[in-house]
């Protein structure tokens, strides 16, 4: 028997990397074991580790990303009770509560009953309520509990409230067997009805005197704001509650070479780039000319480079400016699509050395019709960055009503993780998809018509009107359904798999393809089994079997005749047995998709581009 034992290290509360980044970012509520907590702005993180895509930071006029390592979190919702006493009040009480009567030790380790949250009369574990509020402004708030139960029994507030919570004796479900009890003044009243639209504003309109418009909260951040709206009661676990705004970029040649990286890395570098940070905005730039050539000097030395090469990068990097607006539009996704078909050269010496590693195909052994190259991607980095979030309705962009950004405008970083992996890119012949456009243009706009009227009426789809056309719900339903049989021939499940849309007519910048990459976040991307299916041996048959199982779904002949269904009626012939996907594997979060573009539909077989293939 071993005569030394080593403790094991105890874990408190943790979540993976991307689940910070992604639905527990910034402002989200995460159920833990012992208690929710929501997660505090990066400004109130402990440590973070630098990620470096200067072409990403340039769009979002940021310096650099972060990936989070040890993060902040927020004692919400506030209001809690005890499940043997059924005492019911905000955590503030509790902790009063507590120090009254905890044993001097309790309280130097710990003064606020972070560690174990429980009743100090009845030693029971506290249960936290799972009723909250949100208002379209995302903001978010405890349910007001005091004032629902004095208005709905029509009672004005008494001085003291002092509420119970418990479960009805008379076997009600759902939210009627729940009953709110002040024993200051005996008002009593149900849940029923709390999570109706206009409820809030009935009670206060009742005449009472109360107030139930919306408290302006950002826990996340300790902040409160000015809302006279009425917020909406709603369950804390709803997936309404929070919704990131995530961006993702490829990293690309140049910025994806080996030289790039090694600097990026090394000491000096990091040492340049918080002396910048340093300065005074106005005072960078002529900061950064006057030490430029003695930074350069060092950082060579330390990565074992010649100056010249080491200087031109950071030329790139500090003195090159992105002019502003220009964010991530058409221009910065041509850029990756220039970049993956191969009109960007990279040295021979880079090859395999950097972030991005690319081999092309002959596309004459494919014998696949419209295709205008496969090309295969060995190694590819994807850094996805949180920019915001919104409550009860997504948001596509930070000018979008109810957006919330997760940053202070001055804080130069925004929180994020990288992956790296590998995918295929399928480009497709523009001709063949004009000339398929112009004999079809009747048909084919009378169905995208029928989206029309349901994005007009949507929140999300008024800033999807440029995508809705037939080329590129063309190019969006042929991903979903190569995504979906590649995970069957490939290894991947289907959530480890993204997609990448490039789908442009300008004539300077004209893109037309599919990028298909692999999103995992750990060494399940990097095995070379997605690179390997798009060969030509095993690529061709891949596609034929993915249109074929296009032309049937089980939920045929609804699904084929649908004039509009998934979210806000945003698909067309699409659901969830045919061409829906997990949400992480879709750029736009499964809108936009039908099948009757690729394999036609029973009115009109012929209108299916892909129809030759069925």
């Amino acid at each position: 028997m071993c005569e030394h034992r080593s403790p094991l290290n105890k874990q408190t509360h943790s979540v993976r990397t991307a689940q910070a980044v992604l639905q527990y970012g910034a402002g989200a509520m995460v159920d833990f074991p012992d208690q929710t907590l929501v997660t505090a702005a990066p400004e109130l993180w402990q440590k973070t580790m630098k990620i470096y895509d200067e072409r990403f930071a340039k769009a979002l006029h940021v310096d650099h990303f972060a990936r989070p390592t040890t993060i902040g979190y927020v004692r919400f919702p506030e209001w809690y009770f005890c499940p043997k006493c059924r005492h019911f009040q905000p955590l503030n009480q509790w902790i009063a509560l507590y120090r009254k009567s905890a044993r001097p030790w309790l309280l130097d380790e710990d003064p606020n009953m972070v560690r174990h949250m429980q009743c100090p009369t009845c030693r029971q574990d506290l249960l936290c309520t799972r009723i909250v509020t949100v208002c379209n402004h995302g903001h978010l708030n405890d349910f007001p509990w005091v004032s629902w139960v004095h208005a709905t029994a029509k009672k004005p507030i008494c001085g003291s409230p002092n509420l119970q919570l418990m479960t009805s004796t008379s076997g009600s479900e759902g939210l009627d067997g729940i009953r709110i009890k002040c024993t200051s003044c005996g008002a009593q009243a149900t849940l029923k009805g709390a999570m109706d639209d206009g409820r809030f504003q009935a009670l206060e309109n009742s005449g009472e005197g109360y107030s139930f418009r919306c408290e302006g909260r950002h826990p996340f951040r300790h902040e409160q704001e000015d809302c006279h709206c009425y917020p909406r009661a709603i369950q804390r676990g709803s997936s309404s509650v929070y919704f990131p705004l995530v961006y993702r970029s490829l990293i690309i040649p140049p910025y994806a070479n080996r030289l790039n990286m090694d600097i990026e890395k090394s000491d000096e570098f990091d040492f340049c780039v918080r002396s910048i940070a340093d300065e005074d905005p106005e005072d960078r730039l002529a900061f950064i000319q006057k030490k430029l050539s003695k930074w350069t000097k060092k950082i060579a030395l330390e990565v074992g480079a010649k100056e010249q090469d080491v200087e031109q990068i950071l030329r790139r990097k500090w003195l090159i400016q992105q002019s502003e607006g220009s964010g991530i539009d058409d221009s910065y996704r041509y850029e990756e699509y220039a970049a993956l078909s191969g009109a960007v050269k990279t040295r021979s010496e880079d090859s395999f050395a950097g972030d991005f590693s690319r081999e092309e195909t002959d596309i004459t052994l494919y014998q696949l019709p419209h295709l205008k190259a496969v090309t295969l991607i060995d190694k590819i980095r994807v850094v996805n960055a949180l920019i915001g979030f919104s409550r009860l309705h997504p948001v596509t962009k930070p000018s979008d009503k109810g957006f919330v950004p997760v940053k202070k405008p001055h804080t130069n970083w925004y929180p994020a993780y990288e992956v790296r992996g590998e995918g295929i890119f399928i480009e497709l012949c523009y001709d063949d998809i004009a000339r398929w456009l112009d004999k079809y243009q009747k048909e084919l706009f009378a169905r995208i018509n029928m989206l029309y009227a349901s994005c007009q009426n949507s929140l999300i789809g008024e800033h999807l009107m440029q995508n809705i056309n037939p080329i590129y719900m063309m190019l969006h339903t042929l991903s979903h359904l190569l995504i979906a049989q590649l995970s069957f021939e490939c290894g991947y499940s289907v959530a480890s798999l993204c997609e990448r849309i490039y789908c442009s007519n300008e004539a300077d910048e004209k893109m037309c393809g599919i990028f298909i990459y692999t999103a995992s976040g750990d060494a399940e991307g990097t095995l070379g089994g997605l690179v390997r299916q798009g060969r030509e041996d095993a690529f061709p048959q891949i596609f034929r079997r993915a249109i074929t199982k296009a032309r049937t779904c089980s939920n045929d002949p609804v699904c084929i005749m649908s004039h509009g269904q998934g979210r806000d009626s945003l698909n067309l012939a699409a659901c969830h047995a045919c061409g829906l996907l997990p949400e992480t594997c879709c750029e736009i979060g499964n809108i936009l998709l039908d099948r009757g573009m690729i394999v036609g539909t029973y009115e009109n077989p012929e209108i299916g581009f892909w129809r030759e293939l069925c």
